[in-house]
Parts: C-alpha cells; structure tokens; sequence
C-alpha cells in the first residue's frame, strides 16, 4: 500500500540546466564541468588557455555528445570579455542557470617585497579572484532572474579562514569572495537567487602539485584528520549540491571542503 504523501517532493536534477563554468580548464573548474555535463547539464566551458579549453570541450562532447559543452576563451580581468560572455553563453544555449564562479590565481609575495611587485601581484590576484566574479556576476544576473531555479556557487579557500605565510593577496581575495557570497545571498534572495561559496583545502591540483610530494604527505598526516589531500571531483560533488533545485532554501552558506583540516586544533 502505497504512501499518498510523499515527503520527497524537491528536483535533484540539473539535466538540461545551462551553467557557465569558470577556471574549467583544469582542476576544481574541470571536475565541476564534467560532473555538471555527467548529470546532464549544458557546460559553458570557460578558461583563458585555449588549449585547454579545447581538451576539456572535447572530452565533455566525445562523453556526453554535440551540444553538451561549447568553449569560451576568456581572460577574467578584461571587463569586456567578463561582460560579453553571459549574453553569448545564453544565445547558444538559450539562457543561463547556473553561475559557477572559479577561475583563480595565485603569486608569491611578502609585504617586504618592492613595491611594484607588490602592487603587480595583488592586482592580478584581486582582479582574477575576486573582482571578476563581481563582475560576471553581474552580467549573468538578467539572464539568471529569467531561470526557475538560478544558482552561483563561488569558489573561496581554507585560506579566508586562517593565512599562509607569502600570499596576502590570494588570503585577501578568497576572504573577499566570502564576503561577496553573503552580499549577493541578501541582495538577491528575493528574486529565487541563492548564492554560496565552497573553500576547498588541500586539493590536488596544479596550485598544489608544485609542492613536492613528500612535503604534501608530510602537511596531510599533519593537518588533515583523513590523511590526505583531496581530489578535484570531491570539491565538485560540493559545487553539485549547492546548485540543486531542492538546495533553494540554501543561501549564503559557506561550504568547507578540507578533510577536516578547520576543524583539528592542533
């Protein structure tokens, strides 16, 4: 005999959603790509490497077929590349759901550093990681106020939680994206619009491969509770959640994704 009230009545499908997906050449933004397209989403694949960009359309496409990725090669801090994009994203693909804020950088450099490479490296990093996700925001908005179920997810760190030496400017910009997310939950809320932001910690990817390997096991036995660092496709699953259409009461939440690395106190 069957229940008449089913207490499971939310979507947790994004097939057929259109996402644009920022910093998706490699890493964190590649994983979320073709986690998105796996479940059935049109990918907007955005990266300033072409080649990259290529690679990652094509494996999406040779998966999942014509039509599940289309490519954009974008550098985030020209203005009128981040703002083109929405609009063309939306003409291929007939609007734009979901807003996955993650292209990053990062660069080296102490507060004794000359000033000019100072100042050229916290532009760059403020700019990348943090101001063009304002921006892209922003031109995405239209286009999102139009979708029954819109949805930004953007990438911040561990690191706007608690610094590493040597990089103020990638501390700075990822604490800054917490503070954009809680802006963009209050303001656009109203109009259906969750916005929230995942900080990955430790995370194998080319910011972190640099590190020697024996230095990185050496951090994860130390620091992270489950002893290693995580992959790129665990912080996506993360990204996944958060855009779900039954996530809609979920806004302005800041999503930790280190293995526990936050929560050891010693």
């Amino acid at each position: 005999m069957g229940d008449a009230t089913r207490l499971s009545t939310l979507d947790r499908s994004i097939r057929g959603r259109v996402a644009i997906v920022t910093g998706a050449g490699s890493g964190i933004g590649r994983a979320v790509a073709h986690l998105f397209a796996d479940e059935g989403a049109r990918v907007a694949v955005v990266d300033v490497v072409p080649e990259r960009v290529d690679a990652v359309v094509a494996e999406i496409v040779e998966a999942h077929g014509p039509g599940s990725a289309v490519g954009w090669v974008v550098d985030m801090r020209s203005r009128e590349d981040v703002d083109a994009l929405p609009a063309r994203v939306a003409a291929e693909f007939g609007g734009v759901d979901v807003l996955v804020n993650n292209a990053g950088v990062t660069r080296r450099v102490d507060f004794g550093a000359e000033a000019d490479d100072f100042d050229a490296a916290w532009a760059e990093v403020v700019d990348v990681n943090l101001t063009a996700y304002a921006r892209l925001t922003r031109a995405t908005l239209p286009h999102l106020e139009r979708s029954d179920s819109a949805r930004i997810v953007c990438t911040a760190s561990t690191e706007a939680l608690g610094a590493t030496g040597h990089v103020p400017a990638y501390n700075a910009s990822k604490a800054g994206v917490i503070g954009l997310v809680r802006a963009m939950a209050v303001e656009f809320g109203r109009r259906g619009i969750t916005a929230n932001a995942v900080c990955p910690g430790p995370i194998e990817t080319g910011m972190t491969m640099g590190i020697p390997e024996e230095d990185r096991a050496r951090f994860a036995r130390r620091r992270v509770p489950l002893g290693r660092y995580g992959a790129p496709e665990e912080v996506a699953h993360a990204v996944l959640n958060l855009v779900l259409p039954a996530s809609r009461f979920v806004n302005g939440a800041v999503l930790v994704v280190d293995g526990g690395m936050t929560s050891r106190h010693t």
